[in-house]
Formats: C-alpha cells, sequence, structure tokens
C-alpha cells in the first residue's frame, strides 16, 4: 500500500486518469477560446470596431450596445438570472390586465 491506501497499479491508474481529464479540459478551453476570439473578429468586421480601442473612441461608436463593445472586447456580459428576465414581461401583462380592468368597469 502506497499513496493513501491505493496500489500501486491503482495510483498509476488515478494519475493516468487525471492526466486524461486535464488535456480533455484544455482541448475544450482552446477550442472555446478559438471560438470567441472567431466571434470577436467577426463582430469586428461587421461592425467596423477597432482592434485595439482607443481613448475617446467611445463617443464616436456611442451607437453600438454596450453589451456588444464588452463582447467585442473579450469581457464576456454577465448573464441575466430568469427572473430579472422576466421581471419586464411580467410587469407589461400586469399593467395590461389592470388597464383592461379599468375599462371594464367604466364600461
Amino acid at each position: 500500500i502506497s499513496h493513501d491506501g491505493m496500489s500501486r497499479e491503482e495510483y498509476e491508474e488515478y494519475q493516468k486518469q487525471m492526466v486524461e481529464e486535464t488535456m480533455e479540459r484544455d482541448a475544450e478551453y482552446a477550442t472555446r477560446k478559438a471560438e470567441r476570439a472567431c466571434l470577436r473578429t467577426c463582430l469586428r468586421e461587421k461592425y467596423r470596431l477597432p482592434k485595439v480601442r482607443v481613448p475617446g473612441a467611445d463617443k464616436q461608436i456611442s451607437f453600438i450596445p454596450e453589451e456588444l463593445i464588452k463582447m467585442v472586447d473579450g469581457e464576456a456580459p454577465q448573464e441575466e438570472e430568469k427572473e430579472s428576465i422576466m421581471e419586464k414581461p411580467q410587469a407589461t401583462f400586469v399593467e395590461m390586465k389592470s388597464k383592461a380592468e379599468e375599462k371594464r368597469t367604466l364600461m
């Protein structure tokens, strides 16, 4: 018995498995990184954005959504929670419902 109660063969198998998992994780990370780089390049070309941000250039490209600029810069925007996404439609629905009830009471 050698490493934490494992036999030598078990430990070698464990080490082999860890190396394989690390290689898979690194490959997946490299793929995601390449996909993001490709997306940034496509967005830069589509919206004619400079590769390097120039100070003061924000005023010139203020018509572009801030989320898109962050995405092109490589800063992933934080995902909104489902609750916050649903708040706007629910608020609109509640507002429409209350207006309908007001109209119904007037009739």
